[in-house]
């Protein structure tokens, strides 16, 4: 079995010293820029210079999380599943070391993806793999064929020394309700839902799953990160929660595997004793996203060129801290506060969401900027991966299609129909051929004075309510003064533009548009029950 602890400079964040975490072997923990101290966040004076236009971000960001100063090159913007989906491939075979993976679930179908993580570790004693899903999605089919199923295959031919699978359950989602709530409505109590996919000392970071539509037809967003220090720190991110999760074993019942956890995981069962648990992951997580705990080590000397780009590493584990101390909710909302000052109205802002459901908190930051020519993507009811979908979840796109609606009112009553404009992408129709699903979700900050977007916010998260209460997210916010990068980043948001159009309140009040009585008492339902959308 791997030996998973957390890393050495980790060693005195956990509580309970008998239970040691379990984790592949790891370089060192590498540096973080720590916080400045003392600088107080005041608003920006009109002609300032690119530095001085950043610095009220950066400043109060610092605070927030820990940080890694890059150079620019070192992100590459991919555009398309395709592309994704071949990169991921062409890093796993060259990997020589470790392949850590963290997403909600892999297709159970993935055989050529499992096929190119078998070659690899056939071909190369030393590499080790861990894999991190989540346990209600990664089982919900067993014991016919699962995301468990398909890899616990891979456990009996390399053995746990070499491959670990972990699964994470939430601590929500326990007693009678657990017993009651049937499988894929249950996964509204809270998921893990980070998307980390790093290979030796490089990292993609993304919203995508690991299932065919995710590496053909469903548009999402993917960053590449050649850094050893960020994907370091995702690597402890991505062990972290793996040592708070249930470990998958081999079996020979139906379903093909078993569930158990192990004495040696970081805390007990949240099955057993969900308090305890959050408690105990409390106690490991919180200084793990803290700026002013994070550990710190020499600076990596590799960096090629000066660094131009800073990039804060966010998470959202509500459902791991008491108090909650988690950091994308809080630099998200500062990053729109900031836009608030008069001097940022020459400045614009793109925002994207698949499933269009922001947090209240960020509507209303939203509405209160005072940014010009403001974006929001969002899906096209026929480009919802829910669209026809059997059940209950057949009523998520015009739930959604509703939640739009409210939002467009808003703007509306803000006045804010000149600043904020309001597009549905849609590229063919879900379940017809050549039609396209939508899931990317982003925020793109364009300062005042530039062309393209020197702020931007990739990863996991869907911004939702659900985001920040329930489901665990890995971001990061990049910063960059770099204009190559910037450029990448504004033909990113172009190229998601090109398949939208604009709605307006008038076309969501058609016929054809309006949501029935069904779809809102089923939203009310999840909301009474403690879930969410």
């Amino acid at each position: 079995m791997l030996v998973r602890s957390v890393p050495k400079c980790f060693s005195k964040l956990r509580a309970p010293a008998s239970r040691p975490c379990m984790r592949v072997a790891r370089p060192q923990c590498r540096q973080f820029s720590m916080p400045t101290t003392g600088a107080p966040h005041t608003s920006p004076s009109p002609a300032m210079s690119s530095a001085a236009i950043i610095e009220p971000f950066t400043t109060e960001l610092d605070r927030i999380a820990p940080s890694f100063k890059i150079n620019g090159s070192q992100v590459r913007v991919l555009q398309t599943p395709a592309e994704f989906y071949e990169t991921l491939k062409d890093k796993i075979r060259n990997a020589e070391r470790r392949i850590f993976l963290s997403t909600l679930y892999i297709g159970k179908s993935e055989t050529e993806l499992i096929a190119t993580l078998q070659e690899t570790l056939r071909a190369k004693p030393d590499v080790k793999l861990s894999i991190l899903t989540d346990a209600l999605r990664g089982t919900r089919e067993a014991p016919q064929p699962s995301c468990a199923s398909l890899l616990a295959p891979l456990i009996a031919e390399f053995g746990p020394d070499r491959v670990e699978v972990r699964m994470y359950h939430t601590p929500n989602l326990t007693g009678f309700k657990k017993k009651h709530i049937p499988n894929r409505i249950n996964e509204g109590w809270g998921l893990q839902h980070m998307k980390l996919y790093g290979v030796d000392d490089e990292i993609i970071l993304s919203g995508a799953n690991l299932s065919s539509d995710y590496f053909t037809n469903r548009q999402d967003r993917y960053h590449l990160f050649s850094s050893r220090d960020i994907t370091e720190y995702y690597s402890n991110l991505h062990d972290a929660v793996a040592s708070l999760s249930f470990l998958v074993q081999p079996s020979d019942k139906p379903s093909g595997f078993d569930m158990t956890w192990p004495d040696t995981n970081a805390a007990v069962s949240p099955l057993e004793n969900p308090n305890h648990f959050v408690a105990e992951s409390t106690s490991l997580m919180a200084r793990l996203i803290s700026p002013g705990t994070a550990p710190v080590a020499k600076p990596d000397k590799t960096i090629a060129g000066e660094t131009d780009t800073s990039v804060y590493v966010l998470a959202q584990l509500t459902q791991l801290l008491s108090p909650d101390s988690s950091t994308e909710l809080p630099a998200i909302r500062h990053v729109l506060k900031t836009l608030s000052f008069p001097q940022y109205a020459k400045s614009s802002w793109t925002f994207t969401a698949g499933y269009f459901n922001p947090a209240p908190s960020l509507t209303k930051l939203l509405l209160s900027t005072a940014s010009q020519d403001n974006t929001v993507i969002t899906a096209s009811p026929f480009a919802n991966g829910f669209y026809k979908s059997p059940g209950v979840s057949g009523l998520l796109p015009d739930a959604y299609t509703l939640l739009a609606r409210r939002f467009v009112r808003a703007v509306h009553q803000h006045k804010r129909e000149t600043a904020i404009t309001l597009r549905e992408w849609r590229k063919g129709t879900v379940g017809e051929p050549g039609g396209w699903t939508y899931h990317a979700k982003g925020l793109w900050i364009t300062l005042p004075g530039s062309k393209d977007p020197s702020i931007t916010l990739i990863g996991s998260s869907n911004y939702t309510k659900r985001s920040y209460s329930l489901d665990l997210e890995a971001n990061a916010l990049i910063v960059t003064e770099n204009e190559e990068l910037k450029r990448r980043l504004g033909g990113e948001q172009r190229s998601l533009q090109e398949n939208t159009s604009i709605v307006t309140r008038d076309d969501l009040a058609k016929t054809d548009r309006r949501v029935g009585l069904k779809v809102r008492l089923a939203m009310l339902m999840v909301k009474l029950a403690g879930g969410a959308l």
